[in-house]
Parts: C-alpha cells; structure tokens; sequence
C-alpha cells in the first residue's frame, strides 16, 4: 500500500487563486487545472473568505511552512501564464 503525501496550500496561495476565480477571465475548471489544484477546493476557499473575511485560513502548521515555495511558485505561474494570454 503507497502513501501519498497530501497537498497543502499557504493562505496567500488560496487568497489568489479565489481573487483569480472571481475576476472571471477563466472557468473554473480551467484555473483549477493551471493551478492545479481540484475545482471544488476553488470554491470551498471562496466560501471561507466570504464566511470569515481576512481570518480566514489561520493555521500555522508546519506542512504549511514547508510547502510555502511551492505554492507561491504555482501562484507565480499562474499569473505569469494569465499575464502572457492577455499580451496575445
């Protein structure tokens, strides 16, 4: 039996991809897919900013601190990809 290791995303990470989702220039789908995260994940963080606000997100584990780079890397990317689509 594999384990696999599960995913963690920073609070800034998830701030970003829910101002993406609602700027509206993707579905859904499609930025899930570039940020590569699930869909349904999407919209679970757009709820917990929109029920809490500026608190949302607060954990501090550890998995979060380690995983920091590689989220802001895919945030990075992210936008970079959205930046050169609208060069076009």
């Amino acid at each position: 039996m594999s384990t696999q290791k599960r995913q963690s995303f920073s609070p800034d990470f998830k701030r970003e991809a829910v101002r993406l989702l609602e700027q509206g220039d993707k579905q859904a789908s499609q930025l899930a897919r570039d940020l590569g995260v699930a869909r349904n994940k999407l919209y679970r963080w757009q709820e917990e900013i929109e029920r809490h606000g500026g608190s949302a997100f607060p954990g501090k584990g550890s998995r979060q601190n380690t995983s920091k780079t590689a989220n802001e890397e895919s945030v990075l990317r992210a936008e970079n990809k959205r930046l050169r689509e609208e060069d076009i």
